[in-house]
């Protein structure tokens, strides 16, 4: 090869990997190019002038309504793919096919209403990011049987139910949210696959009761979120497979006590919340009132979490209570805030 050829494929190459879309910033670093596109009167996907060497891209806030799998054929070493903020109603399936290297994509904050089966069928994909869509139905063939997931949020969607099939392929998931939906239920399987499993987000759903032995499987849990549903029981054996749960959020929904056993099992760095529920404080809150008193460091706003009834002890803090309040007959024992002298 001459040398002017030698020079003329370095300058292309060169300018290929420093050139830039318009209406966006691109940095350039030994490991390649980020580029970054935000301006509000982009109404197309930047596929002219992306830098080859591409490992992150993000176009966001913009007018953008379609996005094409020969989009991405020119920078095949993305790692990173943020599309959030956008006009976007469908995604082809194919959309992923030359990115064999993409470990994020995030969507949040589109307009999508159904994804077509095998679209995040992509071995190297680790976090999926759907928050804020419009998403009504979930699709186990979304994903290859071999899915490599670790995070997958589906937060603030229209979703009534998630099929337990649709989880048991996620089996290496660490983070799952689904919060702000409308889920009514779980099934009582819906979890078993998920033993890596570390988050679970379930607040702000329309969530009942749930099953005595969902999390039976999840041994690895330590945050579980299940504020803002309609909760009016819960199951002694709840939690009793979740050695390393460390937060539990269990405020506003419609709890009038817990059953006994529910928290005997929970280690020395659990914490947990319970204020807005409509606790009822007779006999049957006295195993509440007991562990309060000998947990106060674990529980946030525990002066918030007070009675509704009956009226001669509403609005007092359960952790006040003493067993005469409850009509415990022989039970002299103090509240928390009480000191004993001799």
């Amino acid at each position: 090869m001459s040398l002017r050829l030698l020079l003329t494929v370095f300058v292309l190459t060169t300018c290929g990997i420093h050139a830039c879309p318009r209406l966006c910033s691109c940095s350039f670093s030994p490991w390649g190019a980020e580029v970054q596109c935000s301006d509000t009167s982009m109404t197309s996907f930047p596929v002219d002038a992306l830098p080859p060497n591409t490992t992150r891209l993000s176009v966001q806030s913009t007018q953008l309504s379609a996005v094409e799998p020969g989009h991405l054929g020119a920078v095949t070493l993305l790692r990173s793919l943020q599309l959030y903020h956008n006009k976007l109603d469908k995604l082809p399936w194919d959309l992923l096919r030359n990115t064999s290297q993409l470990t994020t994509l995030d969507l949040t904050g589109n307009q999508l209403v159904r994804l077509p089966p095998k679209i995040f069928n992509q071995k190297s994909l680790r976090n999926l990011l759907l928050k804020n869509n419009l998403i009504e139905e979930v699709d186990a063939e979304w994903f290859s049987e071999t899915s490599s997931l670790i995070q997958l949020d589906l937060s603030g969607n229209q979703l009534s139910r998630v099929p337990s099939v649709f989880l048991h392929k996620l089996e290496y998931l660490e983070h799952l949210d689904l919060s702000h939906n409308n889920l009514e239920e779980l099934q009582a399987g819906a979890l078993k696959n998920l033993h890596q499993l570390d988050t679970l987000n379930l607040a702000r759903n329309k969530l009942s009761t749930l099953n005595h032995s969902l999390f039976k499987h999840n041994q690895r849990l330590s945050r579980l979120f299940l504020q803002e549903n309609h909760l009016r029981e819960l199951h002694p054996a709840l939690l009793s497979g979740l050695p390393r749960l460390q937060m539990l959020l269990l405020n506003q929904n419609q709890l009038q006590r817990l059953p006994q056993s529910l928290l005997d099992g929970t280690n020395s760095t659990f914490q947990m919340i319970l204020t807005g529920n409509p606790w009822l404080c007779d006999e049957k809150i006295d195993y509440l009132r007991r562990w309060l008193i000998d947990h106060p460091g674990d529980v946030f706003f525990l002066d918030e979490v007070t009675c509704t009834g009956p009226e001669t002890l509403k609005n007092r803090p359960v952790v006040s209570l003493t067993g005469h309040d409850l009509g415990l007959v022989g039970d002299e024992e103090l509240p928390h805030s009480v000191e004993k002298h001799n």
